[in-house]
């Protein structure tokens, strides 16, 4: 990957892609998840020394993932968050808080 490079990746192809970059030392600097029309992008940044590259899967609100809390512990926070505010269904949470992260008042306020 080229520094500064979004990678595309289909979501069934996520680990795969995240274990390579974990055996390449990179670490994970963020996941954030946004709006695209009908679809939630949720974008997952890595670095290595001064290099920084991403990984992007683009799902529809209905579609389950599978967490990356194993391969790097600090990702629960994130999928976490991405659950309770967008309605993201992530199987394998290694610190599943299951939707209660938060305290809000409209459950996944930023799923519609």
């Amino acid at each position: 990957m080229i520094d500064g490079e979004i990678m595309q990746v289909e979501p069934e192809n996520l680990v795969t892609e995240v274990l390579m970059l974990k055996h390449r030392d990179y670490r994970i600097i963020q996941i954030c998840a946004a709006k695209a029309g009908d679809r939630i992008e949720i974008t997952y940044s890595f670095g290595k020394e001064y290099k920084m590259v991403g990984l992007r899967i683009s799902i529809l609100p209905d579609t389950e993932i599978v967490s990356i809390s194993d391969i790097y512990a600090p990702a629960f926070l994130y999928e976490n968050e991405i659950h309770d505010l967008f309605g993201i269904n992530i199987k394998m949470i290694s610190l599943d808080y299951h939707g209660n992260l938060y305290r809000i008042k409209k459950e996944a306020p930023f799923k519609e």
